[in-house]
């Protein structure tokens, strides 16, 4: 069975504030998407790369591919205005009658392991749609529109969604050509479509890692540059470098959601100190380099240490 990886770029970066797509922002010597592009171009199991990217900024793609030779990558497509409109443009391209495994996944999430990405196609080897997901760390509730808290879910059985999301293309091409028939159709994610569209077709979920984060904000640039460090110290997940943290202060900047709030989690799990600021918590722009002097000044007030 064929396995094509569709890299979805056709965000504008609207919540990160960039001039361009953050997709294209250069981190750790290399702009985001060169990262993902890297990991399905290595991948043994990928036969085939396609890119789907907003139709404004194809010619940032074209000058990546001419100066990179990524042997995988066979298209180029103009994505949509909604999330699910570039997914379908992956779809009618490659809509040629034979079954194929179709493997989606976020751009900005550069730093999915070899190891998701095995699972997800050995996954599909058995069931019809894949998704990625780790369990979720907070108390979730759900609130009315004058939030007011309506109810409070068991935590136990939530996860938080990942990519990649992998299908048997008849599956995500069937569970489309419904979705188009209802006029009332919204989604976010492609699993999602299969799972309201195809109820009878089983999702199967692959064990996600704390570190396979999608870059949103501004902080998450900041935090993912730091990840992509502790990657190249040993060459393995950051889950895997608690050991060189014990021991040490940690100030995360951002650590209210995103990366920054991801970092947090992990180091709150195993005990490692940290402090975290952020906008919403304490109101401290990273941009002011007063407001970040004065975290760092109070950290050292109570640890006496900077390390």
């Amino acid at each position: 069975m064929k396995n094509i990886a569709v890299i979805l770029a056709g965000g504008k970066g609207r919540r990160l504030n960039s001039d361009i797509p953050k997709q294209f922002i250069k981190v750790a010597g290399k702009k985001i998407i060169e990262h993902t592009i890297e990991v399905f171009e290595n991948n043994n199991l990928v036969d085939e790369v396609c890119i789907v990217c907003n139709a404004e900024y194809i010619y940032l793609m074209e000058e990546i591919l001419t100066n990179k030779k990524y042997s995988k990558v066979k298209k180029i497509l103009k994505g949509g205005f909604e999330r699910y409109e570039s997914s379908l443009a992956a779809i009618r391209a490659y809509d040629d009658g034979e079954e194929k495994n179709i493997i989606f996944h976020d751009a900005v999430r550069p730093l999915v392991s070899d190891s998701i990405i095995v699972q997800c196609i050995k996954a599909l080897e058995q069931y019809g749609a894949v998704d990625v997901a780790v369990k979720t760390t907070d108390t979730i509730i759900s609130i009315s529109k004058e939030k007011i808290i309506e109810s409070i879910p068991d935590r136990d059985s939530l996860y938080n969604g990942q990519t990649p999301q992998g299908f048997k293309f008849s599956i995500i091409k069937k569970a489309y050509e419904k979705a188009l028939l209802d006029s009332t159709f919204k989604t976010t994610d492609d699993c999602g479509v299969v799972k309201k569209y195809l109820p009878e077709i089983p999702i199967y979920v692959v064990q996600g890692q704390s570190d396979n984060i999608k870059v949103t904000y501004t902080e998450d640039i900041f935090l993912l540059d730091k990840l992509f460090q502790l990657h190249s110290i040993s060459g393995s997940s950051f889950s895997e470098n608690y050991d060189r943290l014990r021991g040490t202060v940690n100030i995360i900047f951002g650590g209210s959601y995103g990366i920054g709030k991801t970092i947090c989690d992990m180091l709150k799990k195993e005990h490692i100190v940290y402090y975290s600021y952020s906008r919403s918590t304490t109101n401290t722009n990273i941009a002011d380099h007063k407001q970040v002097a004065q975290a760092l000044a109070d950290v050292y007030k109570h640890e006496k240490k900077l390390n």
